[in-house]
């Protein structure tokens, strides 16, 4: 049986609006025309060259029915916790005077959008016909870099499907003449599609901004938001501003990074330190084949890990697995060229093995180097510090410094093996001040990026210290100086075969926070909030 309004409003005539009042069903004639008449949320003429479309979202329209989540969710097949385009609310003033407002975000298709320049695989593309930012499936890997690039945290990784998506405007509808699912949906007309151009839009894009969103200006956002008259008088702020959560720790980069530096500073102290003896490379080649068999787990597709190579010349990301890679394949040469001269079967094995000495700990140094510029990326405001790298250089100072009492033992090891009655090779001693230098820097740098973090005048550096203040990951932040000063101590206690766990386990602790404790630019949300949203 059909709602009675249902009833009416099919039934009646065309020239009457049926509402529901405190008095019950009422009917009133429609005697004139609204003063403005929406015939279509779309653009009706063509493209012209250097323009292109863009979102325009009217925030004194917009009702947070949240209609554009849903209908874009239906349109794209995503799961209710995944959502291409977003309700967030902001709010200001004081009681009585209050004000609350919705924003209703998907992507917005920037002049400058970081997510293409960071992608290793390419699986971004302005379209050069319309001007969205287009994303390919069948390219994507599932790094999920542009995730961290984004400044509105725009692409989403669905681990279902093992790759990142983003909302396209609904791309075939919008060509095809028809609207946006988001568009269609909203029952205020609150989103609709414009058409800009693209070197006005460069000079002025102040319309761009809103409270609780990221300055425009990170990307060039091509989003038109048009804000409430009383938006300059009273503002306005994020109804979540203190919703903190910790963000995912990233398991396998917190092992990978941590292991890689292991690897790639143990070689450098150990060419330095005369202690690179063959057993002492054969440990550090196994261990980086299997750092970087691990690194593929971040992926969503591993299988594919391949493809990261391919814009070396423009991502970070690129280019670390590059290095890396070249890193291995010098370690494993010069491990090789080291046995075999050794036991004196390769005439030319002595240069070989000066070149790649020289070779091998640059490719590494320069590979830990790339791997920092991954996290130097605005839209992560507690990575985008020179904290990252010098944190990612002394980790592998104070690891590779603990290491090299083992790699001497390795050392010792071979000799009595081959030598068994000959005459005892001492312990060969290492000295303390390497180690406890590097760990003293690692100390400083971590205590002076949280004291600045927390003192900083920009509200994602203060959020991340908080986070670090919190209960539970105040400890962890502790036991991580706890663990670094215990591989001082016990190398001074004379076990320094314990130096290294300890060390490790300290710089693990500290590259977990690194991950968890990040809070990202965003745009507004709402108070409750899922993962993913």
């Amino acid at each position: 049986m059909p709602l009675p309004l249902h009833e009416l409003a099919s039934s009646d005539a065309p020239n009457s609006i049926v509402r529901l009042t405190e008095s019950g069903i009422e009917i009133f004639p429609q005697t004139a025309a609204p003063a403005e008449v929406k015939t279509s949320l779309i653009p009706t003429r063509s493209l012209l060259p250097g323009e292109q479309y863009r979102f325009h979202f009217n925030m004194t329209k917009c009702i947070g029915c949240r209609s554009c989540e849903v209908a874009c969710n239906e349109q794209n097949g995503n799961p209710a916790d995944l959502r291409w385009r977003r309700i967030g609310e902001i709010e200001g003033g004081a009681y009585p005077n209050t004000a609350r407002h919705y924003l209703s975000m998907g992507c917005n298709h920037c002049l400058s959008a970081d997510c293409v320049k960071g992608c290793p695989v390419d699986a971004y593309t302005k379209d050069p016909v319309t001007g969205i930012v287009l994303h390919s499936t069948d390219a994507c890997i599932g790094c999920q870099y542009c995730v961290w690039n984004c400044p509105y945290s725009v692409p989403q990784f669905n681990p279902e499907r093992g790759v990142v998506g983003k909302c396209d405007m609904c791309h075939g509808r919008l060509t095809d003449g028809l609207e946006p699912a988001c568009v269609n949906a909203c029952p205020e007309n609150a989103i609709e599609i414009e058409i800009i151009d693209q070197l006005e839009w460069r000079s002025d894009y102040a319309a761009a901004n809103a409270p609780g969103m990221p300055s425009a200006g990170h990307t060039i956002s091509t989003t038109r938001i048009t804000l409430p008259d009383q938006a300059g008088a009273t503002p306005l702020e994020r109804v979540d501003i203190e919703t903190l959560r910790p963000e995912h720790p990233h398991w396998s980069l917190v092992w990978m990074t941590s292991l890689i530096q292991l690897s790639a500073g143990s070689l450098l102290v150990a060419i330095l330190s005369h202690r690179a003896g063959p057993i002492a490379l054969a440990l550090l080649l196994g261990l980086t084949a299997f750092t970087l068999n691990i690194s593929v787990l971040h992926l969503g597709r591993p299988a594919y890990a391949w493809r990261a190579l391919k814009m070396w010349r423009r991502s970070w990301l690129s280019r670390e697995v590059l290095l890396f890679g070249l890193f291995f394949a010098a370690l494993t040469v010069l491990t090789i060229a080291t046995w075999l001269a050794m036991m004196h079967l390769l005439p030319l094995a002595a240069p070989i093995v000066f070149v790649l000495r020289i070779l091998a700990p640059a490719l590494g140094i320069a590979g830990i180097l790339a791997s920092a510029y991954i996290y130097l990326v605005p839209a992560r405001p507690g990575w985008n510090m020179l904290h990252t790298p010098a944190d990612f250089l002394l980790s592998a100072a104070v690891l590779g410094s603990a290491a090299v009492p083992l790699l001497s033992l390795s050392t010792l090891a071979l000799h009595t093996l081959l030598q068994p009655h000959g005459t005892p090779m001492p312990f060969p001693l290492f000295p303390l001040w390497p180690l406890a230098g590097s760990c003293g820097l690692w100390g400083l740098n971590q205590i002076v990026r949280v004291i600045r973090l927390s003192r900083s005048e920009l509200y994602e550096h203060r959020a991340a210290a908080s986070l670090l203040n919190r209960d539970d990951l105040r400890g962890t932040f502790l036991v991580s100086f706890a663990f670094i000063g215990s591989a001082v101590l016990l190398s001074l206690a004379g076990l320094p075969l314990l130096a290294l766990p300890a060390a490790l386990a300290g710089v693990l602790a500290a590259r977990y926070l690194f991950f968890v404790s990040v809070v990202p630019l965003n745009m507004a949300l709402t108070f409750v909030r899922s993962v993913h949203a």
